[in-house]
Order: C-alpha cells, then structure tokens, then sequence
C-alpha cells in the first residue's frame, strides 16, 4: 500500500482481532492514521498486535483509550458491541467519530439512536463483508478487505462529515463502500450470509447425530468440508448475528425447508427430467452470481 495523505489523528480499535486487527494494520501501513492504539480484555491478543506492528500501543483501560480517539471503531460481536455503547458515548470527546464492524445494522443502530443520545449524529454503522473461519490478532491481515464491499448505513441525522471520513478510511485499505438502508442490509446478509451459515453449521449438526459417526467422518468427501467450512466461525460471533438478526434469519430459515422440501418431492418421485432443470437452473444462476462478483473487482 502507497504511502497518502492523514485522514485521522488517533484511532482507537475496540477488539483487536481479525477485522480490528486487520484494519489497524493496513491502515498504519497506509499512513492514514497517525496513532492507533487497541484495546481490549485479552494481554495475549493485545500484545500480538502490538507485536505485528498493526498498533502504537495497547491498554485495557476504556477511559483512556477513547477519551483521546478522533475516530472509534467497535470490532466487537454484535452482543458485545451495543453493550459498549453506553461506556464508550461517556469518554467520546466533542466531535470524536463512532463506528462499528457488526455484521447486524437494524439492532445496532437502533440501540445506538437510544443508548449514545447527542453523540449518534456521530455513530456511522458499518459492516465490512470480509472474513475468514480463524480470529483474534493472529489471523489478522492488511490485505483482507481488498476489493470487498463495506456497507454504510447511515441515519438521517448521520454527520456527512462523518460518513465521509468513514468512507475515506475504507477506501484507503482497498475496500469498495456502498451507502444502504438498515432493512435492506440485514435482508441482503441474511440471505447471503446468514442462511448459509445456517446451513452450514445444520448439515455438521445432521452428520454429528449420526450413529457410527466414525465411518462417516473417516470418508468425509470433499464436497461436505467445502460446504460446511463457515461452520468453523467463531461460535460466539454467530450467536450473535442469528439472535440479532433474528426475524429475517427465521424466515429465510423457512423459506430454505419449503426449497428443500420441493426438492425432496423431486427425488422420491424420481422426477429425473425436473430435477435435471432444477438444477441447471442453479447451476447457471450460481455462474452469473459469481461472474457478477468477479467482473465487480
């Protein structure tokens, strides 16, 4: 990453783990923030960070940290992250940035509105759709949000000035940012994210059920572990997201058994012809969805 001009003073990043962490490290690599310091509950995660050089120092006092941060960023789960609302809106100074990596945005910016009062004109929720199975500090990398989307969803009474710098620290470690409504995001994820995981983690519950589990498990095709990789997500993180998150994950829940029972109809009938379309019909929307994405980069 190019060295350009300073977007932020100070940055502090609640959670340093695979997102704050990341983030952190591509930015003090970008030259965008001049100090970033982490916080966190965890001396090993912080350390680490400190260690790979993705922040100027760590502390495990909240008080400190924010009352000297021109930009805060929550990378917490999404439980954790409303919880710390009301802390961190007590140390924020006059004009100090909120912002957030949840992967949830109604729940958020709902409890934001109430709980941080004359400070949410200054809360800009943010979800970067980037990721990967392993956390903390670790598995951090500078170049994981290159070329992903990050959605903002701004409120009415979001400061443009904040959303613009938001938008500009995004832009700076190589993400793409797109402006969206709260209702709209959290379908587009469930869909996308949250019902695939679902899916994911139901199909390692089946198999778990299994008597003689060992024989299954001894001839495990590649199909079932590529299937079921997101399964391997921070349990907790995901917790989370389904409760969160939880009336438009219910339905869509739903709306995947009528799918699966439409298919089932077609496989005891042996409807060979149907499910021979059935299927070229997903095959083919799964090409235009992944030429869509690859022609996006």
């Amino acid at each position: 990453m190019s060295q350009q001009s300073k977007i932020l003073d100070t940055l502090v990043v609640v959670g340093v783990g695979l997102i704050g962490g990341s983030l952190a490290g591509a930015l003090k690599t970008s030259g965008a923030v001049e100090t970033i310091v982490g916080f966190g509950r965890n001396p090993e995660n912080l350390e680490t960070a400190l260690d790979r050089g993705f922040v100027d120092s760590v502390t495990t006092d909240l008080a400190e940290a924010v009352s000297a941060a021109d930009l805060v960023l929550l990378a917490t789960p999404v439980g954790t992250l409303v919880e710390l609302f009301p802390q961190v809106g007590a140390y924020l100074k006059p004009g100090a940035i909120l912002t957030d990596a949840g992967s949830v945005k109604g729940h958020v910016v709902d409890n934001a509105r109430v709980i941080l009062g004359s400070h949410f004109p200054q809360f800009v929720a943010a979800h970067p759709i980037a990721g990967r199975e392993r956390s903390g500090a670790a598995a951090a990398d500078i170049e994981l949000f290159r070329n992903h989307w990050v959605v903002l969803t701004p409120s009415a009474e979001t400061n443009p000035r904040a959303i613009e710098t938001v938008q500009q620290m995004w832009e700076r470690v190589g993400a793409k940012v797109r402006l969206m409504d709260t209702v709209t995001h959290d379908h587009i994820l469930g869909m996308t994210s949250h019902l695939p995981h679902a899916v994911a983690y139901a199909l390692v519950a089946q198999l778990g059920g299994l008597e003689g589990i060992e024989d299954y498990s001894s001839m495990t095709a590649g199909g079932f572990l590529d299937i079921t990789r997101v399964a391997s997500s921070d349990p907790v993180m995901w917790r989370d997201i389904f409760v969160h998150n939880a009336e438009i994950t219910a339905d869509l829940i739903s709306d995947h058994r009528a799918v699966l029972k439409r298919l089932e109809e077609l496989v005891r009938n042996k409807s060979a012809d149907e499910l021979e379309a059935w299927f070229e019909s997903a095959k083919k929307l799964r090409s235009e969805l992944k030429s869509a994405r690859t022609h996006r980069k």
